[in-house]
């Protein structure tokens, strides 16, 4: 297998260039880190961001699902 075929086989499997498919990937990686740290402060104040990680997980799933089915 070619080496760069590892970096461009999946991006293009799901229609994108490996630059665009690294910046999606990039902004849910973001916002996943973003969830982690409601979690987070959710842990040591539990008055707060009560139903943050779940409404934001529920959103980041619903995104993904309607990426991978555009795709199919």
């Amino acid at each position: 297998m070619n080496p760069l075929e590892l970096f461009t086989r999946h991006p293009a499997s799901v229609g994108e260039s490996y630059l665009s498919h690294l910046g999606h990937a990039m902004v849910f990686a973001l916002r996943i880190f973003g969830v982690g740290a409601a979690c987070l402060l959710h842990a040591f104040f539990p008055f707060w961001c009560v139903t943050t990680a779940s409404d934001k997980v529920a959103t980041l799933h619903r995104e993904m699902s309607a990426r991978r089915e555009s795709t199919l």
